[in-house]
C-alpha cells in the first residue's frame, strides 16, 4: 500500500468514527430537543453518508477479494477455478469503489456545511449598479426557494430614488448551500440597457459577491470581552426618528484581524448585536480559511481560482442572451439564469470541474 493510499484509509477511518458518533448524537433526547443543533448535526451526518456507504461497501470488495486469493492456493481444484474466474471482477469493482469515493470525499467538507452569509454589493456603474445587485440578489433568493433553503436578511441599504441595493447580507440555510453557492463569490458583470437610460445605449456594471460559511461557535475561537470592541450607535440613512435617534446599531471590531462589522438593520440592540456577532464570526472564520487554503493548496487556487471579491467570475450580456462563466466553456441563457433563477447547470459543471481539480490533488 502507498502512503497515499495509507492517507486516504486513514482519512477515511476517521470519517468512520465521525458519523458514528454523529449517528449517537442525533439519537441523545438533549440534542433532539433542539432543533438548531438536530438539523446542524442531520445536514453534516448527511454529508458523510455516501462515503461511509460506499467505504463499508469498498471493504467488503477487499474481504472478499481476499478469501477469493486464498482459494486459489487451496487444496480445492474446482474452487481455486472459480476464484480465478471470479477474482478479476471483484477487483475491478473495489477499484471502481474507491475512485467513487475519492469524489464523495473531495465534496463531503463543502457539503457539511449548510448556512453561509451571503452579501452582494453594488460595484461600479452608479446607479444601474445597484439595479443590478437588486436583481441577482433576487436571482439568489428565488434559487434558496427553489431548493427549500431558508433565507433570513440581516442587512439591507437601499436606494430609495431608483430602488437599487448598495449593500446586502443574508443568511441562507440549508443541505449543500455552501457547496453550491460557494461559486458565486467573486465580481458580476453585466451589459445591459439599464431602465435609468433614455437614449437606449449598453452600459456595463457590476456588482461583488460573497459568500462566507457561517460557523458554529466550535469552529471559531473569539474572546467576546478581549478581543472584540463594541461600539452603540445610532443607526445610519433613512428609517425615521426611532432609527436615527435611538442607540440601536451596532459596531464590532475583531482586534486580533482588523475585521469591522456593524449592524443597523433591526430596532432592536440585541438583535443588532446578536447578527453582528454571527457576521463577525463567518469573516474571521472565513479568513482562517483562506490561510489554511493558501497554504494548502496554492497549486489547485492557480487552476481554479481564489474566489475573492476581487476576481470577475461571469459575466451577463442582456443584449446575446449569454451568460459566460470565465472559469467554464459552456455559455447559458441570460433568461434562464435571471428571469427563471436556474442556477443549476453551470452550478453542476463548476463543481464538476472543482472535483477534478481536487481529485489530481490528491
Amino acid at each position: 500500500m502507498t502512503n497515499t493510499d495509507e492517507t486516504l484509509i486513514a482519512k477515511l477511518d476517521e470519517i468512520a468514527r465521525t458519523h458514528a458518533d454523529l449517528v449517537v448524537q442525533l439519537e441523545d433526547p438533549e440534542v433532539l430537543s433542539d432543533h438548531t443543533k438536530v438539523r446542524a448535526l442531520s445536514i453534516k451526518r448527511s454529508a458523510l453518508d455516501d462515503v461511509v456507504s460506499s467505504y463499508s461497501e469498498y471493504k467488503a470488495l477487499l474481504s472478499e477479494a481476499d478469501e477469493l486469493r486464498e482459494a486459489l492456493v487451496g487444496d480445492d481444484d474446482e474452487l481455486a477455478q472459480m476464484a480465478r474466474e471470479e477474482l478479476p471482477g471483484v477487483e475491478r469493482r473495489a477499484a471502481e469503489s474507491i475512485e467513487a469515493i475519492k469524489r464523495e470525499l473531495v465534496t463531503s467538507d463543502e457539503r457539511s456545511i449548510g448556512s453561509v452569509i451571503l452579501e452582494v454589493r453594488a460595484g461600479t456603474g452608479g446607479d444601474e449598479a445597484g439595479l443590478w445587485a437588486r436583481d441577482l440578489l433576487g436571482v439568489y433568493a428565488r434559487y434558496a426557494q427553489s431548493k427549500g433553503w431558508s433565507v433570513e436578511e440581516l442587512e439591507l441599504d437601499t436606494d430609495p430614488s431608483v430602488g437599487g441595493v448598495r449593500h446586502a447580507v443574508v443568511n441562507i440555510r440549508g443541505e449543500g448551500v455552501f457547496q453550491r453557492l460557494g461559486f458565486e463569490a467573486g465580481v458580476h458583470s453585466v451589459k445591459r440597457v439599464p431602465a435609468t437610460e433614455t437614449q437606449g445605449r449598453i452600459h456595463t456594471s457590476t456588482c461583488t459577491v460573497a459568500v462566507l460559511p457561517e460557523p458554529e461557535d466550535v469552529d471559531v475561537s473569539i474572546d467576546w470581552n478581549k478581543d472584540v470592541v463594541e461600539h452603540i450607535t445610532t443607526a445610519q440613512g433613512p428609517g425615521g426618528q426611532n432609527v436615527n435617534k435611538v442607540a440601536t446599531a451596532v459596531q464590532l471590531i475583531h482586534e486580533p484581524t482588523g475585521i469591522e462589522v456593524r449592524m443597523q438593520e433591526s430596532k432592536s440592540q440585541l438583535a443588532n448585536r446578536e447578527k453582528a456577532r454571527r457576521l463577525l464570526m463567518a469573516r474571521v472564520y472565513e479568513l482562517e480559511r483562506a490561510k489554511a487554503a493558501q497554504e494548502r493548496d496554492a497549486a489547485r487556487r492557480d487552476q481554479i481560482g481564489t474566489g475573492q471579491r476581487s476576481e470577475k467570475i461571469r459575466v451577463y450580456r442582456y443584449q446575446d442572451n449569454i451568460v459566460s462563466d470565465q472559469r467554464l466553456s459552456e455559455k447559458y441563457q441570460t433568461n434562464k439564469v435571471m428571469d427563471d433563477a436556474d442556477l443549476d447547470p453551470m452550478i453542476d459543471a463548476l463543481i464538476e470541474r472543482d472535483v477534478v481539480a481536487k481529485l489530481a490533488a490528491l
